[in-house]
């Protein structure tokens, strides 16, 4: 469990720290080393990291070929970074991991709710933090490249009460074996970047 200390001190402010607890069960990691390297609907095995140099040698030496996800909150790999000689190793620091993760989080989960109509029904609510976690994960909502769309604002973000969860996968939380969520073909990414968790990388295009 992340340290809530930690997720007051560095999450982004427009989320609760509840709601970042969430996201970071549903969809980030325990450990501040965790590299996650895709290709298609594939994991490639790679070595664990034990030293954040480890961890940033991992994510250069896979960044552009396939997808990339590290950190506590599985952040992107390449967004916003051109070379892979930018990556510094305080993107893996779990402060600093946090506070992008979550302002990334936080436009992506503005998007899926503007999309709703900024809905107040208790029964949408986890509707749509559900698809906000699948965003995330996969890089697009509804044919949008949510990472690299304009941020729409001032939106008043949904709030869903923590589930129970009983071990059931939904569909944001396959299994890593399981079949995924399908990216529309002209939401390819151009570079490295616009890619999505759940989306292979091949040179510098993106499809699952």
């Amino acid at each position: 469990m992340i340290d809530a200390a930690l997720i007051q001190q560095c999450a982004d402010k427009a989320l609760k720290p509840e709601i970042v607890e969430m996201f970071i069960e549903r969809a980030g990691s325990q450990d501040p080393l965790a590299v996650t390297v895709r290709s298609g609907s594939r994991i490639v095995l790679v070595p664990k990291p034990t030293t954040p140099d480890e961890a940033l040698a991992l994510i250069r030496d896979n960044l552009g070929r396939n997808t990339v996800r590290f950190g506590i909150t599985q952040y992107p790999a390449g967004l916003g970074i051109i070379e892979a000689g930018e990556m510094k190793p305080d993107l893996i620091e779990p402060c600093q991991n946090i506070r992008m993760g979550t302002a990334l989080f936080a436009k992506v989960y503005r998007v899926v709710t503007k999309w709703y109509g900024n809905p107040t029904a208790k029964e949408v609510l986890p509707q749509v933090f559900d698809d906000a976690i699948i965003a995330w994960q996969t890089g697009y909502f509804e044919g949008t490249a949510v990472f690299r769309v304009e941020d729409p604002g001032e939106v008043k973000l949904a709030e869903p009460e923590p589930a129970q969860r009983d071990g059931a996968d939904s569909r944001s939380g396959l299994p890593e074996n399981e079949a995924e969520p399908a990216v529309p073909a002209e939401a390819v990414a151009s570079d490295a970047n616009k890619a999505g968790i759940r989306i292979d990388l091949t040179g510098i295009g993106g499809r699952p």
